[in-house]
């Protein structure tokens, strides 16, 4: 007998229904009344208040606007959360996996309730429109869900191989107190996934989120405490990159590292999680997703109408803020024109404004991102030519149009380095193998498409194309939970996979016990 019913993604909504777009825009005024409150920190199951001040989230789209403040944690704050972790994780670890699981489902549950809420406050504290708050939150349930029923199946003893007049018996066990570190951009639906899987197969968590929307973790902490989770076994401690990053890292309790966001923060995570710091006694796991310079391959057998449509969103939905957007379109010449046309008039009418209004695309996170991108928009100017966008947007928010550069060529930073930010790179290749040759000259491999009717190039990609997702014919972006597991190769990341079989089984490790009788 199955524990519980089939796995099935959470539906999304039909935002073209008048009825749906009303219910968002309630639940857009509830949270509304409920901005720029104060949130202590959530420390085995109590909330404490610090001494050392507290994190504004602003938001992006109206900066004028305190989404609400969160307190900062420094030392004393991590060792209280560290000792509150290990505590817990004596006798959740021991608990039934399917004890655990059921916590799963109860989270789901209470998400799944709230849902138009959580997604109203990534409108507020994102920028996200609609679509792309409502899909982060049927994410993190889905994470829920999926894991649930996933670790069930790690509960078993492993098969092994029998010898005479002996019992002997592999079977996994939690590893303790881990940090999950995750980012701003799917600000629910990773910091969720990131937590849970480690916590139901018996892990405890320390969860620091990005200092850019520390809000939403604190909407997060709320459903954990409703959904039932004992005290200190997801602990969150927000705060500076820099008063708290390190102290979490090199902690010498803590056993893994979760953490999505930047190459930079994760080579620096790696480097630091490597060190064996006095009274430290295993090595550190670390897994960790980088981001990419994701590419769309199109060729002259393709249907350009759909691989136009499918580029703008990849390249342009939540700003380019995904580590698998496309920001490099790679057309073979003979339809190079006749399809870069086609993906700017598509471009052109985008609409740029407040998520709280859902436009198509909305402010990036923050002054640094402005500054950043702004900079690879400059540099295109000189490195290729500038066919669409390239300004600021509104001034009351962290706008920027989306960008569209021409004839880039292949050692160009705007085609070489990640920008996360609305601007796509379209590039010139002489025909297929030209194309998958600059789709493979990067040091990243996360995701990647290709639109083409000829089958032997699909299947050409298929081994040659080195991302860990890979799309044919469709858009490079939503990876569902459980249908396509998400995680890339190179310098984009430990190949983690999260969403899939595999996940769990990196926060466990296998004991072996032999009994001769």
């Amino acid at each position: 007998m199955q524990l519980f019913e089939p796995y099935k993604i959470e539906p999304y909504s039909d935002f073209s229904q008048p009825d749906t777009v009303a219910a968002y825009k309630a639940a857009l005024e509830r949270v509304r009344a409920q901005l720029g409150r104060d949130y202590p920190l959530v420390i085995g199951g109590e909330q404490v208040t610090t001494e050392h001040g507290f994190l504004a989230s602003l938001n992006p789209c109206n900066t004028r606007e305190v989404v609400g403040r969160s307190a900062k944690a420094k030392r004393k704050e991590v060792e209280r959360a560290m000792d509150a972790a290990w505590k817990a994780y004596g006798s959740w670890s021991r608990l039934p996996m399917e004890h655990r699981a059921r916590a799963l489902m109860k989270l789901a549950a209470v998400m799944r309730r709230r849902k138009f809420e959580l997604a109203a406050w990534e409108t507020f504290e994102a920028g996200k429109n609609y679509r792309e708050a409502e899909a982060d939150v049927a994410e993190a349930i889905d994470f829920c869900e999926y894991y649930a029923r996933e670790a069930l199946k790690l509960a078993a003893p492993l098969p092994t191989h029998d010898y005479p007049g002996e019992e002997n018996t592999s079977f996994l066990i939690p590893m303790g107190v881990g940090v999950v570190i995750p980012p701003w951009n799917f600000l629910l639906a990773i910091l969720v996934g990131t937590t849970v899987g480690p916590v139901v197969v018996g892990n405890t968590v320390i969860v620091k989120p990005s200092p850019d929307t520390p809000i939403i973790a604190q909407q997060f902490m709320a459903c954990v405490e409703e959904a039932g989770f004992p005290p200190g076994v997801i602990n969150l401690v927000t705060g500076a990159d820099a008063d708290i990053g390190d102290l979490l890292v090199d902690h010498p309790r803590t056993r893994f590292i979760n953490f999505t966001g930047s190459l930079a923060t994760g080579l620096r995570i790696h480097e630091r999680a490597a060190k064996v710091q006095p009274g430290q006694k295993w090595l550190k796991k670390v897994y960790a997703e980088l981001g990419g310079k994701d590419a769309l391959i199109v060729d002259e057998t393709a249907d350009l109408d759909l691989a136009a449509e499918a580029a703008v969103a990849s390249g342009f939905g939540f700003q380019g803020q995904k580590c698998s957007a496309m920001s490099r379109l790679i057309v073979v010449d003979e339809v190079y024109d006749a399809l870069l046309e086609r993906f700017v008039a598509r471009t052109q009418q985008l609409t740029l404004g407040p998520a709280e209004e859902n436009a198509d695309v909305c402010a990036v996170i923050n002054q640094k991102a402005v500054d950043k991108i702004m900079g690879y928009i400059d540099n295109g100017k000189v490195e290729a030519r500038l066919v669409l966008g390239g300004e600021r947007g509104p001034e009351e928010g962290f706008y920027i149009q989306p960008t569209v550069f021409a004839d880039v060529p292949q050692s160009a930073s705007i085609a070489c380095e990640e920008i996360f930010g609305p601007v796509v790179a379209v590039m010139r290749a002489r025909d297929f193998d030209h194309a998958l040759e600059i789709a493979n000259a990067t040091v990243y491999g996360l995701t990647g498409g290709v639109f083409s009717r000829s089958r032997e190039r699909l299947e050409r990609a298929r081994r040659e194309f080195h991302v860990g997702n890979l799309y044919f014919n469709r858009k490079i972006t939503g990876a569902l939970v459980g249908i396509q597991p998400f995680g890339g190769f190179n310098l984009s990341g430990s190949n983690a996979k999260a969403g899939g079989p595999d996940y769990l089984r990196l926060f466990m490790e296998m004991k072996t016990v032999t009994e001769r009788f």
